[in-house]
C-alpha cells in the first residue's frame, strides 16, 4: 500500500473516531452518574437498596442510548438531525431488552443525515407560509418510519452482532488472551484511534457487562494511565535535555488530569517505545484480569483519580495493581531503549515528534482565510475548541485564563467546548489549525485564532497588547510573564499554504 492511500485510510479511521468521540464524550456525565447509582445501590452496591436501585435501570435502558442518539443526530444536521435521531432510536431501544447503544450510535447519525437529505431535497419546493407546517409533519412522519425500521430490522441485527461479539468476548476472557488487546489498543492511542476503539467498542460492551456483573474490565482496557506513565517515568529517569525536562509537568496532567495526548510526542520521538505500552497494557491487563478488577461506568479523562472514583467496592487492590503494574513494567522496558539510545533529547526532536504528532492528527486540511478582528474594548468571551473538547483545549483555556487573571482581566471569559458546540456569543475562537475549517463553519461571527500548539503559543500576547491598546481597566497590577512567540496563526494572515508567524 503507497504512502498516500496508507494516509488516507488513517485520516479516515481518526475521523469516524472522532465522530464516535463526538456521541460518547458529551455525554459521559450520564454514564457517571448511572455508574454511581449502580455502585452505591444494587445488592452488592456501597449501599443496597432495593427502592433507589430502579433509578439506575431506566438510564442504561432509556436516557443514556437517547442522548447518543441526540448526539449522532446533531452532530450531522444540528437540533433538527438530533431530534430525528432521537425518535430513530427510541424504535430500536424498544425492540430491545439490553441497553441499545451501539444501536443508538447507527440511528442516531441515521436520522440526522435522512432529515438533512430531505431537507435539502424540498428546500426550494415548499410553498410560502407552508414552511414550518412541511418541516415539523416532515420531522414526525420521517421519525416514525425510522422508529419503525429501526425496531422491526436495525435491532435485531444488532441483538446478533451483539451476541456474536459478546460470545467473542467472552471466549477471549475464558481462554485468558484478553491482554493480547493491548497489541491494538496502545498502538492505536498513540495515532489517535482511542476514541473509536474505546467509546465505539468497549463502552458499550463494558457497559452491557456491568450492569449484569456490578463491574467491567473493558472500562480499564484503554482508560488506564499506567503505561503511558511508565514511559514518562523513564523518560524522567534516564532521558536527557527537553525530554527529560518536561516530563514532569506532563506526568501530572497524564495521570491526575487524565490527558493521554500529553505523552503522545515522547513516543512518536522514538517509536520503538509502542513496544513498552504495549507490554505495560499486557501486564495490568492481565493482573487485572487476575485479581478480578473492573469499573462501574467509564473513567473519562483516564485519570487515576476517575479510576478510583468508578471503582466498585472489593476491587481497589486489583484496580491499583492494574496502574502499579503497568507503570513498572512500561517504565522498565522503556528504560531500556531510552538508555541504549544516542538521541540526546534535545527540545529539536521533541518539538518535531510533537508536530509529527499534529500532522498525524489533523492531516489534509487547508487554512481558510478570514479578516474579523474584535477591539480589545468589546471582548468577554474567548473560547478554547478542539475535537473532544475536554483535552488540549481545557489545558489552552486554563492557561489564559490564569493569565488575564494575573494581569488583572477578571471580566473576560475563557472556556473550551468542542468543534461544533462552540458558543453563538463567543467572540474571540482559538483552535487548532488544522480545524480552522470546521471552526469557522461553527462560529462565522466570531473571531478565530489558529494555533499549532494549545500551550505553547503567543495567544497571551495578541490578546493582552489588545486590551492595553485600547486601555481596557484592569483590576490588578499587571504580571510580566514569558511567553513563547511562535506557533500561531491569526486570521488576518491565515493563507492557504502560509506558515505560522
Amino acid at each position: 500500500m503507497s504512502n498516500q492511500k496508507k494516509e488516507g485510510a488513517q485520516e479516515a479511521m481518526q475521523k469516524f473516531g472522532r465522530f464516535l468521540s463526538g456521541m460518547v464524550l458529551p455525554n459521559i456525565g450520564a454514564f457517571i452518574a448511572w455508574g454511581l447509582l449502580t455502585a452505591l445501590f444494587i445488592p452488592t452496591g456501597w449501599w443496597p437498596n432495593e427502592y433507589l436501585a430502579q433509578v439506575g435501570a431506566p438510564m442504561s435502558k432509556w436516557l443514556i442510548p437517547l442522548l447518543l442518539g441526540y448526539s449522532g443526530g446533531a452532530a450531522i444536521y444540528g437540533h433538527r438531525g438530533g431530534v430525528l435521531g432521537t425518535i430513530a432510536t427510541a424504535g430500536v431501544i424498544a425492540g430491545s431488552d439490553i441497553p441499545m447503544f451501539l444501536g443508538a450510535m447507527i440511528m442516531g447519525p441515521l436520522g440526522g443525515w435522512v432529515i438533512k437529505k430531505f431537507d435539502k431535497a424540498i428546500e426550494d419546493h415548499i410553498p410560502t407560509g407552508f414552511e414550518m407546517l412541511v418541516n415539523n409533519f416532515s420531522a414526525g412522519i420521517i421519525g416514525g418510519i425510522l422508529a419503525i425500521l429501526a425496531f422491526t430490522g436495525i435491532g435485531p441485527v444488532v441483538l446478533a452482532a451483539n451476541a456474536v461479539l459478546r460470545a467473542g468476548v467472552e471466549a477471549i476472557v475464558a481462554m485468558g488472551l484478553l491482554p493480547l488487546a493491548s497489541i491494538i489498543i496502545e498502538p492505536a492511542k498513540v495515532l489517535f484511534l482511542n476514541n473509536a476503539i474505546n467509546h465505539g467498542v468497549l463502552s458499550p460492551l463494558g457497559i452491557q457487562q456491568a450492569e449484569q456483573y456490578g463491574k467491567s474490565m473493558f472500562f480499564l482496557l484503554e482508560a488506564n494511565p499506567g503505561p503511558g506513565f511508565g514511559v514518562l517515568l523513564a523518560y524522567w529517569f534516564f532521558g536527557k535535555g527537553m525530554a527529560k525536562d518536561s516530563t514532569p509537568g506532563a506526568m501530572i496532567i497524564h495521570v491526575l488530569g487524565g490527558i493521554h495526548e500529553i505523552y503522545f510526542p515522547y513516543i512518536l520521538m522514538k517509536p520503538v517505545l509502542v513496544l513498552a505500552v504495549i507490554a505495560g497494557g499486557m501486564s495490568g491487563v492481565f493482573t487485572l484480569n487476575l485479581l478480578g478488577g473492573g469499573l462501574i461506568a467509564p473513567a473519562s479523562p483516564g485519570s487515576i483519580l476517575a479510576v478510583l472514583a468508578m471503582t466498585p467496592k472489593g476491587a481497589f487492590l486489583a484496580n491499583v495493581a492494574d496502574f502499579l503494574v503497568a507503570t513498572a513494567v512500561s517504565c522498565a522496558v522503556a528504560s531500556i531503549f531510552i538508555k541504549g539510545s544516542h538521541d540526546d533529547g534535545s527540545e529539536e526532536s521533541l518539538e518535531a515528534a510533537r508536530e509529527s504528532m499534529t500532522e498525524m492528527k489533523n492531516r489534509g486540511k487547508d487554512l481558510p482565510a478570514d479578516e474579523k478582528k474584535v477591539s480589545g474594548a468589546e471582548l468577554k468571551r474567548i473560547v478554547y475548541a478542539c475535537d473532544a473538547g475536554m483535552g488540549s483545549s481545557a489545558l489552552g483555556a486554563a492557561g489564559l485564563r490564569k493569565k488575564l487573571k494575573k494581569a488583572g482581566y477578571t471580566d473576560i471569559s475563557v472556556t473550551n467546548c468542542a468543534i461544533g458546540n462552540i458558543p453563538k456569543d463567543a467572540q474571540l475562537v482559538v483552535s487548532h489549525e488544522k480545524l480552522a475549517e470546521r471552526a469557522l463553519e461553527d462560529s462565522p461571527q466570531a473571531e478565530h485564532i489558529w494555533v499549532k500548539d494549545f500551550t505553547q503559543n503567543n495567544v497571551y500576547d495578541i490578546v493582552a497588547a489588545r486590551l492595553k491598546g485600547e486601555g481596557v481597566e484592569t483590576k490588578a497590577a499587571p504580571v510580566q510573564e514569558d511567553t513563547v512567540k511562535e506557533g500561531i496563526l491569526t486570521k488576518a494572515n491565515v493563507k492557504v499554504g502560509l506558515k505560522s508567524v
